[in-house]
């Protein structure tokens, strides 16, 4: 199916699991308003400055946006602390009865082997630099943390620190866990990480509920974010050119410009979007060596981009619904929208990656009876 704006025709939206997790996910809890949350956010951002970078993009939303309704997860008909029932649970529990055995192999440790048992694709590697993420010490220019993602599971990892990995839980939404990745263990233990994550997983830049963000910043030579100068949150709406700041793209694009593979300089807005454009090959900005594959490839991003909202927005129509709220036909309708990329942004070339990623993800399906799918 050929879409306008998607990287070589790339549709980038898994219709059945979005269509599985919406039909599951129709209960909901409890609503409280944004005030217990924005206080509870400003204690945070007190303990811990790099919570603060969780909030930079949502003071717009504070002014544009009526108020924000945040479940109470505790409520019993969320019970999001509870028994989670994701395909990382699943491995959990596999690992734990012996039916699933993770290797360490050098110098990747245990993560070709989770992809592996996630069916997690390593074609879909994308490399971000900028320090915006639990683990900002071991994350710079020279050793970005490596995302991978399938339908419902992403996984992230940092040389010398530990897996990240989270899965979409059909009436929860994003669950966090981590596993030790600096030596092997006779018994590997994925550890569920909830609070630590939901600082930054569970805000109103996921829309209120536990989910996902890409952030796109102005980072300086040590991946630092400017904290006086812009960062947009990323989706299938976002132009062109305010997406991939503090990140590594391979891919070509034509005439548009991004803010990827370039750091700010000084404290301002500025990168040399030249200089980071239709690049396909990251040698001399990095030593790609160090990584399952050598690239971040641009359509893998794209489908990043627009699958992280989509997750959130399903959560939050389960969410609304269980609470049978007044404003379920808005979430509904705003859920449609996005599913239909009624408001992407178009691009004024043809995009493309440079890894296998596209062909490996249309492949996936579902298909019909004359192979067609909408992948």
């Amino acid at each position: 199916m050929q879409h306008p704006a998607c990287p070589a025709g790339l549709v980038p939206c898994a219709f059945r699991s979005y269509y599985t997790s919406a039909a599951i996910a129709i209960r909901l809890t409890p609503f409280e308003t944004i005030d217990r949350v924005d206080s509870k956010l400003h204690r945070i951002a007190v303990m811990k400055p790099t919570a603060v970078l969780c909030l930079l993009p949502a003071l717009a939303v504070f002014a544009q946006s009526p108020p924000l309704f945040i479940p109470r997860l505790d409520a019993p008909e969320i019970l999001y602390y509870g028994q989670p029932h994701d395909q990382v649970s699943d491995l959990a529990h596999r690992l734990e009865s012996g039916d699933a055995h993770l290797e360490f192999n050098a110098p990747w440790g245990y993560l070709q082997s989770v992809l592996r048992e996630l069916r997690v694709p390593v074609s879909s590697q994308t490399l971000v630099f900028s320090k915006t993420s639990m683990q900002v010490s071991h994350i710079s220019p020279d050793h970005p943390r490596a995302l991978y993602f399938a339908d419902d599971v992403y996984v992230g990892m940092v040389r010398g620190g530990l897996l990240e990995l989270t899965a979409i839980d059909p009436q929860k939404g994003a669950v966090f866990y981590t596993l030790d990745n600096n030596k092997p263990s006779p018994q590997p233990r994925l550890l569920r990480r909830n609070e630590e994550c939901l600082k930054c997983h569970f805000t109103v830049n996921t829309i209120g509920v536990p989910g996902f963000l890409t952030r796109s910043v102005f980072a300086d030579s040590a991946g630092e974010p400017i904290l006086e100068a812009s960062s947009y949150l990323t989706d299938h709406r976002s132009p062109l050119s305010e997406r991939w700041g503090g990140w590594y793209v391979t891919g070509t694009h034509g005439g548009a410009r991004h803010l990827g593979n370039g750091v700010a300089k000084g404290h301002a807005n500025k990168i040399d979007t030249e200089h980071g454009a239709n690049v396909t090959d990251l040698k001399g900005r990095l030593n790609t060596a160090l990584y399952p594959v050598p690239s971040s490839d641009l359509a893998a991003l794209m489908v990043l981009n627009h699958q992280v909202r989509m997750h959130n927005l399903i959560t939050q129509l389960g969410y609304e619904a269980r609470l049978n709220r007044p404003e379920l036909p808005a979430a509904i309708e705003n859920t449609l929208r996005y599913l239909l990329f009624a408001d992407e942004a178009q691009l004024s070339d043809r995009a493309a990656g440079t890894a296998p990623f596209r062909a490996e993800f249309e492949a996936r399906g579902p298909v019909d009876s004359k192979g067609r799918s909408l992948r």
